[in-house]
């Protein structure tokens, strides 16, 4: 192995939280994993690393020598001098596959090797046949992440517009819709508020996996929905929704639409004011056009294993149209799976703070049924990915129940601050560091790794985005599409 230096003393230390060392190898970089061989192999990674000159050590010297006119570095041998020495948090011990807490410091004198791929792939809990999302900083090593671990208790994947948040869920869809048949497929469904995952189904290779769902093929079945269903979508009265119970439970008609409720309605014995009003509320839903006899897609068609459906929701302007698609469709999922009838699903809800915001129940239609999933689907293996580009306005109670975050670029300080609240394994360096990751940079914390990780996600496979034109790009395609109109108006 080589060795990168030699662990010294100071202030404070070594002891079993960190040490310093002095580093006689330029190939150390910061956020380098490093190992020292001990009774049991201690692991440690580089937090920070700084150079230190004896010649430099007093302010007050250097000024004063300095006003003589005569550079401290002509006059003395300073190169000799300076020492580069990196500080170092201590994560553990590994020894015969076994990760334990250190309880005895390191030596001073003891020395700092590259550390073994191999004790660091096990270390930090990787898995051969996990999700290959790309390579760790540093290390020639992949980031392979067991299934199990990042979706069985919900993930989050938090970053600002352009940091690389879609390009991170695409990989996992690949990774997912690649699997072998005898490790298993979820079925994943993708609430798409602006059809950036239509792209699957352009694809040469991922078109035979893919449904993509639009405006025309999204219909809500008016027979299946129960009086509270309509509660949420219209904030009846407990009186109206009474009611609207005996109608649902006295309807003749196997499959109706809400013409048909409502005749059924201003036909009862309902009093008034409360028919009228009934009435009227959902004759609003009709303005919708989101409801009909049957529902579209069916469940079972929606949900099949190591099949990519997309809810393309692009088309539907109204954030209450989205929202009540977001609540059928995930209440409906959930209730399947839990009784069987649906395989293991991942349901990727993208710009997540539009559909379970913090706030008042009534602000976010589908917040109650998302907070459900995310309380009680891992026990029915029903799993949430959460994307959102502003976590400061997700529900709290949904990002805490998300026992694995990944974090690209944040900036904004409001996001940073929530972050740090609420993902437990973010220490004080990695929230720092947020601001300066680049584009397609991630760090992992949680459930799904052992100990945080930055890692650069990989490139994917699948084929880009027709909406990810560049501003370029977007107005010389206007004007060749207006430039061909006018000619085509003067040929006519």
């Amino acid at each position: 192995m080589k060795t990168l230096g030699t662990v010294v003393s100071n202030e404070n230390g070594p002891n079993t939280l960190e040490f310093d060392f002095a580093i006689n190898d330029n190939s150390v970089r910061k956020g380098q994993f490093v190992q020292i061989n001990a009774d049991s192999t201690i692991i440690a990674r580089v937090d920070e690393i700084y150079k230190t000159n004896r010649y430099f050590s007093r302010v007050e010297s250097v000024i004063e020598y300095e006003r003589g006119g005569n550079p401290i570095n002509e006059a003395f041998p300073v190169d000799r001098w300076e020492y580069l020495v990196a500080n170092c948090s201590i994560l553990g011990t590994f020894n015969e596959g076994k990760i334990d807490r250190l309880t005895f410091p390191p030596s001073p004198g003891s020395k700092v090797v590259e550390i073994d791929e191999k004790i660091l792939e096990k270390f930090l809990g990787f898995d051969q046949k996990g999700l290959w999302l790309g390579k760790i900083f540093h290390h020639n090593l992949e980031a392979r992440i067991n299934l199990t671990r990042l979706l069985q208790k919900h993930v989050a994947i938090l970053a600002m517009s352009g940091a690389g948040k879609s390009h991170l869920v695409s990989v996992i869809i690949e990774e997912l819709l690649d699997r072998e048949n005898s490790l298993g497929k979820p079925a994943i469904i993708v609430l798409d508020p602006h059809g950036e995952y239509k792209k699957f189904s352009q694809d040469s290779f991922y078109r035979k996996y893919t449904k993509v769902f639009d405006k025309e093929s999204i219909k809500i079945g008016v027979s299946t929905l129960k009086a509270s269903n309509f509660g949420d979508f219209l904030e009846l009265s407990n009186a109206q929704k009474r009611e609207l119970n005996k109608v649902i439970q006295n309807m003749k008609k196997e499959n109706y639409d809400l013409d048909d409720l409502i005749a059924e309605i201003d036909a009862s014995d309902i009093k008034s004011p409360t028919k009228e009003n009934l009435s009227g509320a959902l004759s609003m839903l009709k303005a919708f056009d989101l409801f009909d006899k049957y529902t579209r897609p069916a469940i079972d068609f929606l949900a099949k294993p190591g099949q990519l459906s997309i809810l393309d929701l692009s088309d539907f302007i109204e954030l209450k149209e989205r929202q009540m698609i977001a609540s059928y469709f995930s209440r409906k999922l959930f209730f399947e799976r839990r009784n069987n009838h649906i395989p293991p699903f991942l349901l990727v809800i993208e710009e997540a703070h539009q559909f379970c915001p913090e706030g008042k129940k009534e602000e976010a239609l589908s917040r109650s049924i998302i907070e459900t999933i995310a309380r009680e689907g891992r026990k029915f293996h029903a799993s949430l990915m959460l994307v959102s580009q502003r976590p400061i306005r997700l529900s709290t109670t949904v990002l805490s129940q998300c026992n694995t975050h990944i974090v690209l670029r944040v900036t904004n300080p409001y996001d940073i601050e929530h972050i740090a609240k609420s993902s437990e394994g973010m220490s004080g360096d990695l929230i720092k560091s947020l601001p300066g990751l680049k584009t397609g940079e991630a760090i992992v914390v949680g459930e799904a790794v052992n100990f945080p990780i930055m890692l650069k996600v990989r490139e994917r496979k699948s084929r880009k985005s027709e909406i990810e034109k560049t501003f370029e790009e977007a107005m010389i395609e206007f004007s060749l599409k207006n430039k061909l109109s006018k000619e085509d108006l003067e040929s006519f």
